[in-house]
């Protein structure tokens, strides 16, 4: 797996597992249909608790980005939209430039919500 997480970051590290597998979904390098990693395999591999990726696992299921099916594993979740896809991908581009400014989430997310207010009607 492509990901790692950075304990001395500010950001949450259940948050930069979601962050980084939403990324590497939404630009194609985990197709449709990849099986994940177990939780608890996941876990070892980054040095967490397994509660720490079962939580990005989760919010990655309610985003419909990826699926569980039982006892068969977790994939990457099929008949995703291309233009939610693509906006994904540019949503994920711009958290990770807003990081790397040193731009608070709350401030990120209002220049967003003025951004699109601006640009209605819809």
């Amino acid at each position: 797996m492509l990901i790692s997480v950075d304990v001395g970051s500010s950001v949450p590290p259940y948050e930069q597992v979601r962050a980084q597998l939403a990324e590497l979904i939404g630009d194609g390098r985990l197709p449709v249909g990849t099986r994940l990693p177990t939780v608890r395999q996941l876990a070892e591999d980054l040095s967490l608790a397994a509660n720490t990726v079962a939580r990005a696992y989760r919010e990655l299921e309610a985003g419909g980005l990826i699926e569980t099916r039982g006892r068969n594993g977790t994939f990457v979740a099929p008949g995703r939209d291309d233009a939610m896809d693509r906006l994904q991908r540019v949503a994920a581009d711009y958290a990770a430039q807003a990081r790397r400014l040193g731009v608070p989430p709350a401030a990120a997310l209002a220049l967003v919500r003025a951004a699109l207010d601006a640009s209605r009607p819809w």
